[in-house]
């Protein structure tokens, strides 16, 4: 049956014969204009009108570093506990199996190790739609044993940080992470391996005052959030007003806490350069 009738007051679709657009076709982006996700993807999930980074999580930074999305995941079944036995509204066990439900993601940091452009590269990366992408105990982990792959094979280390800091319901066991990744960093440090930081928006609480400024190089993207407490607390504490753009990637840079701030489309080439010189 033909999609429309001609009529003599012009095209008419019935309610029946309508079609609807399949959920996640297009991306309305800052500024309004709307893209079609594939042209999106295509672009590094970076809006071509404007150059917003829209965030994304492990699969799709796996999926742009990783040559032909070949890669090794480390440890993907590892799953928190309630050492705490933790309830605010419904206990943290339910909250957590919910959320692995919801994304299937088994907490907020994946980590894994291929090949970029040809060089062995450990990368562990963060999901902000786990819990905000805080970290627990199964984070810290999870990045301990990825440095300590790097470690045995001697391979350079990848941290792309996206969190909202320690995890409330777990406590010192989250807080313990900070010493736990920190240490095993000193020994990458010690070894000669190199470590790259990448901090994406937003990065903030205790993983900045960890893992994410500890790189051989700190490095990220445009526009992201990066700091410890939030503005309204800083603001609050000091009883001042903030610079404008405080806490954004520029503003950091131009305050000597980053190297430099690096394009998502142009990632995997810098890398490899960074790296290739590293190496030389």
């Amino acid at each position: 049956m033909a999609w429309f009738k001609r009529t003599d007051k012009g095209i008419k679709t019935s309610t029946a014969e309508k079609k609807d657009s399949p959920d996640g076709l297009w991306f309305k982006t800052p500024k309004g204009n709307i893209i079609h996700t594939r042209e999106l993807k295509n672009n590094a999930y970076v809006c071509p009108d404007d150059d917003f980074h829209v965030k994304i999580g492990s699969k799709e930074y796996f999926e742009i570093l990783f040559d032909d999305n070949k890669f090794t995941e480390l440890n993907p079944n590892m799953t928190s506990g309630d050492p705490l036995k933790f309830s605010d509204t419904k206990p943290y066990t339910t909250r957590i199996q919910a959320t692995i439900s919801k994304t299937s993601l088994n907490d907020a940091v994946r980590t894994a190790y291929g090949k970029m452009n040809g060089l062995d590269l450990v990368v562990a990366c963060m999901d902000f739609n786990f819990i905000g992408g805080s970290m627990g105990s199964v984070v810290g982990e999870k990045i301990a044993r990825a440095i300590e792959h790097s470690l045995k094979n001697k391979i350079p280390f990848l941290m792309i940080s996206k969190s909202g800091g320690a995890r409330m319901m777990e406590a010192g066991f989250s807080l313990m992470q900070m010493a736990k990744t920190s240490a095993k960093l000193a020994q990458l440090s010690q070894a000669g391996i190199p470590y790259i930081s990448l901090l994406t928006n937003p990065t903030t609480g205790g993983v900045t005052a960890s893992y994410a400024m500890l790189g051989d190089f700190n490095i990220a993207e445009p526009e992201a959030l990066i700091g410890f407490a939030g503005p309204r607390v800083i603001r609050e504490t000091i009883g001042k007003d903030l610079p404008k753009g405080f806490q954004s990637s520029e503003f950091v840079l131009e305050h000597g806490f980053l190297d430099f701030i690096i394009d998502r489309r142009q990632l995997k080439t810098r890398l490899t350069t960074l790296l290739n010189l590293l190496n030389n």
